[in-house]
């Protein structure tokens, strides 16, 4: 299993990352228990933001942010948490996944995603049914149905951990459920988009030369 993790995160050290990395170890170590172990690719948007925004000005992702794009295309299952801002996603998250959907916009058909989110107050915890979900199921992916927030006052707290296991098992029932009705062709006769998401995995290298090609570009908005 492939579980790519975008963490929105700004800050070093992240409470936003710290979500992510821990909704990825419950998730990990269930899928290990009698099988093969998880793949798990942490991508930090903080470090592809120049890149973000250059790909709706010149059209085509860098080859670092093509090969984030080519990971989560590939992934059997995406983990996307962001800080809040204004009651909502943050900017760089939205862009991440706007540039995403016109450069692929199947990249997350099917995919199951568990979502998470940050914040300073437990007020803003609605951001999960308001703005996160809606974004998925825009982009067509599973999203599953429990998410996790964490204010501030959540860490260290009782009860994180125990809705951080809840959503793990959301999410591992969601993914089996998409896999059993053969998520993008990969069962039976591959299809031809299943086929490019597995080339895109497979060859894409550290300069992501063969997806920066294969990229649909991107109209300046």
């Amino acid at each position: 299993m492939r579980l790519v993790v975008v963490s929105a995160g700004l800050s070093v050290p992240s409470s936003t990352r710290l979500l992510a990395d821990r909704l990825a170890a419950v998730a990990a170590a269930d899928h290990a228990a009698g099988q093969p172990a998880a793949e798990v690719r942490v991508i930090e948007l903080r470090d592809l933001a120049v890149d973000i925004a250059h790909t709706f000005t010149t059209g085509f992702p860098a080859p670092p942010l093509a090969d984030a794009f080519a990971a989560v295309a590939g992934a059997d299952g995406v983990i996307a948490v962001t800080p809040v801002f204004s009651a909502s996603y943050s900017g760089l998250f939205k862009s991440f996944f706007d540039a995403l959907s016109v450069t692929d916009e199947d990249a997350l058909t099917g995919t199951p995603v568990l979502i998470g989110a940050t914040g300073g107050t437990a007020r803003h915890s609605l951001v999960l049914d308001h703005a996160l979900r809606p974004l998925f199921a825009h982009l067509k992916a599973v999203v599953v149905p429990t998410g996790v927030y964490a204010a501030s006052e959540d860490w260290g707290a009782e009860g994180l951990d125990a809705r951080i296991e809840r959503a793990a098992g959301s999410w591992r029932r969601s993914r089996r459920g998409s896999s059993r009705r053969g998520r993008r062709g990969r069962r039976g006769t591959p299809s031809r988009r299943s086929r490019r998401s597995r080339s895109a995995w497979r060859r894409c290298g550290p300069a992501g030369e063969t997806t920066v090609r294969r990229v649909r570009r991107v109209r300046p908005r």
